[in-house]
């Protein structure tokens, strides 16, 4: 007798439908076809141990396990509760009438619980699109599926719990406790932050346009501090968005439940290529991708090696990475706003006269960012530490993050209305047609580029600056004022100019 059993695998954050074919007959013989890895090689002895210890046993017989199609990889464990399912049926030790209506996946252990697997959104989604009823899954990844509508979700923590359901036929998804979209967190706030005015309006600046920045200080300025609440005003995730970010955490796994809010990644200075852009033989994604949606902080980027920074140049500009291995090629989104923080020099602080690092050895520290890189930062501006005597303060402006994320979501939703996109991700077309400069504004950005030696891609970050600039201010032109605005948030380049 032959039954089949619908299973998922997993290509980069795509679920692609696995049939588990099992075939009994007289023999005694155990076979695992369709290109399986180790672990499912392994469920033999998983599922033979789960099954004596909750009173059942796989049937001395000649078994034939099919994992079709066969030129897909099948990796890890979650093999285990389809293939187990399937020879109970092929042997007729149980009933289940409508088993190819249901995607079952889950690892089992040997006393029969059922543990949790990667991946299981991208699965869910896949069910759903090809029109299955229900998903049958490990209790401890109920959270990554329960907000999904139009579909069925059954939570299992034991195999005996599947079978006594089974028996009963008492399949009933679980929907009493669907999640909300909006799910209280704690964020950081920026009301915890006292002065770094011109620091935090670049800030909503670069949230409101979805615009990279990069910050220049001495240490205890609060280039940190700041970048950590950047979050905190970024609007809220769309249902796409959760959806879209929770794949990514999904297949990394760790990760419980719906991703509902702007992720922050913060990957120390010594982090490898393939950890930041993801990789491995079986491609993973990496911080690039785990930030989609959010925002990327690299502290102390210039003591990040040199092939790392260059590698950010593709995902900047197609806001995906694509990983090319022998055998496949993976396409991982990566979408998120990059935030750079630095020291002015090797020592610190800002180059002095009497320092004991020469203008030539600050110029190399400065160096070390790729240039092409550093014309993808639309915003570069230098942090100084705040004043004693504004600390002490009990007059100075504090803004909470609400108020600030208020405003930002008013100005993105400016831009959504004109153009669908953020004006970061404008292209060339676009660019021409919403950022254009009456003659006056014109003229004074090509003589002060000419003075700092702008290149084009830096002349088009400052028209995309100047926009989100002009809709901050509600307005419909682009004018003389919004432009110089623009040009305060070009550091790097006035401060190497003064080096060299």
């Amino acid at each position: 007798m032959m039954k089949k059993i619908i299973a998922c695998a997993v290509d980069g954050i795509k679920g692609i439908i696995v049939n588990v074919e099992v075939h009994v007959e007289r023999g005694a013989k155990f076979y695992l076809v369709g290109l399986p890895d180790n672990a499912v090689k392994e469920s033999h002895y998983r599922i033979t141990a789960a099954l004596k210890n909750i009173g059942l046993k796989i049937p001395v017989r000649h078994i034939i396990i099919n994992l079709a199609p066969a030129d897909i990889k099948k990796e890890g464990s979650a093999y285990d509760l389809p293939i187990a399912i399937g020879i109970l049926l092929a042997s007729n030790q149980i009933v289940f009438d409508d088993v190819e209506r249901y995607l079952i996946m889950g690892e089992l252990s040997l006393d029969g619980a059922i543990k949790s697997v990667k991946g299981i959104l991208p699965m869910a989604l896949k069910a759903k699109e090809i029109g299955l009823k229900g998903i049958i899954i490990p209790k401890e990844n109920e959270d990554e599926a329960l907000f999904l509508n139009g579909i069925d979700v059954i939570p299992i923590s034991h195999l005996n719990e599947l079978l006594d359901k089974l028996k009963s036929k008492d399949l009933i998804a679980n929907k009493s406790i669907k999640k909300t979209f909006k799910q209280a967190k704690k964020q950081l706030d920026f009301s915890d932050v006292i002065g770094q005015h011109f620091v935090k309006r670049a800030i909503e600046l670069s949230a409101s346009g979805g615009h990279n920045i990069l910050m220049i200080g001495p240490p205890g300025s609060g280039k940190s501090m700041l970048a950590k609440r950047i979050p905190s005003i970024l609007p809220s995730l769309s249902e796409l968005e959760m959806i879209e970010t929770t794949k990514i955490y999904s297949v990394i796994g760790g990760h419980k439940g719906l991703v509902d809010q702007p992720p922050f990644r913060n990957p120390h200075h010594t982090i490898s290529d393939v950890a930041l852009v993801g990789g491995g033989s079986h491609p993973m994604p990496g911080e690039i991708s785990l930030a989609h949606n959010g925002v990327l902080f690299l502290d102390e980027f210039p003591e990040f090696k040199r092939s790392v920074i260059e590698v950010l140049r593709q995902p900047l500009e197609n806001r995906e990475i694509t990983i090319s291995r022998a055998l496949k090629t993976n396409t991982f989104p990566a979408k998120f706003m990059l935030v750079l923080a630095m020291n002015p020099s090797p020592e610190g602080n800002y180059y002095q006269e009497n320092s004991m690092y020469s203008k030539q050895k600050v110029f190399k520290y400065l160096e070390k960012l790729s240039k092409p890189l550093m014309d993808r930062i639309d915003l570069q501006l230098e942090i100084d530490p705040v004043p004693i005597s504004e600390l002490a303060s009990n007059e100075v402006k504090i803004e909470t993050s609400a108020e600030i994320k208020k405003r930002v979501v008013a100005v993105r939703k400016i831009q959504y209305l004109r153009q669908q996109k953020t004006n970061a991700f404008l292209n060339e077309k676009e660019l021409k047609k919403y950022c254009k400069l009456d003659d006056e504004s014109m003229r004074f950005l090509v003589k002060t580029g000419q003075k700092m030696s702008i290149t084009a891609r830096s002349y088009t970050r400052i028209l995309k600056v100047s926009r989100t600039i002009a809709d901050m201010d509600n307005a419909k032109k682009i004018e003389l004022k919004h432009v110089l605005e623009s040009l305060q948030y070009r550091s790097l380049e006035r401060l190497k100019a003064f080096l060299g």
